[in-house]
């Protein structure tokens, strides 16, 4: 099989949780001998994967230039993975009209409108309700989801409310969350650092995304000088890739409070902290620094939104708290008493053996794509609304970009 990846990034698996997860899927369709290509409109990073080693094709690509025409009907794909809404609205029905036969995947990440429509409450004041889910961003969401053959989904509470609110039929969408060798895990447990090895508390994430330095604001105003009125000589780590300016003039030695920017590897920050503390107000999908606490041995303190959809029916690696105090609270019981310390970390080995192993989800995952490439036809037979969804985005949107392609060859 061939496959063709269309991406606004280049994925960074040390930068974000989106960028393991984009590196995740790559692997699995490589363990499947299928020939992949990764077509970008970005700039390489210097934190970009090493694609090559997977035998992966790089292949940089323009919004609204004609030359994608010529690239995609050579390489004649039998399946084009759109990451994110965004690039399916670019490029879809240039692909549609270059290869009408290829399947189409579209991987969400996390559902944008849902976390646009959280950001929107705490801005406001208020509690999120799924009234404030009805705006553009969800227009578009959702209807590059029906264009789509198969959506993948990263959280069962984001299936429950594609589903549940915006109706869209389960035979188009694909619970895949991360996942995790778990065997590895049970190894590499045994060389954790114990508790009395571990000093500190740290906080982890890319610096772009918007909930991670909302987290990292609310927690320098409001957590941190109530952890450290308990604990006064407590210090706290902040990681992140990609850190403003604004973010490092929030550092202050005298407070314990430290801005560290990006860190070289995860694990050894991870694994030097007794805590994580990820007090996030709004956001969506799976959150990649919890998963990684769980990985690395760390117990954290998350809010419900940080600890949604993570952990099944099974306790917390720590405590979930939404107020500053109670949260405050927890983060001190949970750095200061070894028995609470250790159990909690033992809960983390569980949520990754029941939520995350990937012989839970790679071969179903697998088994799905085959079936829809194989009956494509009649699947997009019954999917009518996004038949016609096609239709007028090929309408609205291919003459969009159709005048800008001209508009900027008169600017050559």
């Amino acid at each position: 099989m061939n496959i063709l990846i269309i991406a606004s990034v280049w994925p960074e698996p040390t930068s974000s949780a989106a960028g393991r997860r984009m590196i995740d899927l790559i692997e699995l369709f490589h363990a499947q001998g299928w020939a992949l290509t990764y077509a970008c409109t970005a700039t390489a990073s210097d934190f970009c994967y090493p694609l090559e080693s997977l035998g992966v094709k790089r292949q940089s690509i323009a919004v609204n230039d004609a030359a994608f025409d010529e690239f995609v009907k050579e390489i004649s794909p039998d399946i084009v993975l759109y990451d994110r809404f965004m690039v399916e609205e670019q490029f879809s029905w240039r692909v549609e009209r270059e290869c009408p036969k290829a399947m189409s995947m579209l991987e969400t990440s996390d559902l944008h409108s849902l976390r646009n429509a959280r950001e929107v409450a705490l801005k406001k004041g208020r509690e999120f309700s799924t009234a404030d889910l009805m705006s553009d961003v969800a227009y578009r969401e959702v209807a590059s989801i029906l264009r789509t053959d198969l959506t993948l989904v990263i959280s069962t509470y984001e299936v429950g409310l594609l589903k549940s609110v915006f109706k869209v039929d389960e035979s188009l969408i694909h619970y895949f969350p991360f996942v995790v060798e778990t065997k590895n895990i049970e190894k590499s447990s045994k060389n954790w650092p114990i508790y009395e090895e571990r000093n500190g508390f740290m906080c982890i994430g890319n610096f772009k995304h918007a909930p991670n330095w909302d987290s990292v604001h609310y927690l320098k105003q409001e957590i941190w000088p109530r952890i450290r009125k308990q604990l006064p000589t407590a210090e706290l780590f902040i990681y992140g890739a990609y850190t403003p300016p604004k973010a490092i003039q929030l550092n202050k030695e005298k407070d314990g409070f430290y801005i560290k920017g990006r860190a070289d590897e995860v694990k050894a920050v991870m694994q030097r902290a007794r805590v994580c503390l990820a007090p996030l107000r709004f956001g969506a999908g799976l959150k990649g620094k919890l998963l990684e606490a769980m990985e690395y041995g760390t117990p954290s303190i998350t809010s419900s939104v940080g600890a949604e959809a993570m952990h099944g029916d099974l306790p917390w690696n720590g405590y979930i708290e939404d107020e500053p105090q109670g949260f405050a609270d927890a983060a001190v019981q949970l750095y200061k008493n070894k028995a609470v310390w250790q159990t909690s970390q033992l809960q983390g080995t569980d949520i990754l053996n029941e939520c995350y192993s990937s012989s839970l989800f790679t071969q179903p995952l697998i088994e799905k794509v085959l079936s829809i490439r194989e009956n494509l036809t009649a699947h997009r037979q019954q999917n009518f609304q996004g038949a016609m969804l096609k239709h007028h985005l090929m309408k609205s949107t291919k003459y969009m970009s159709l005048w800008i392609e001209e508009k900027n060859k008169g600017k050559e």
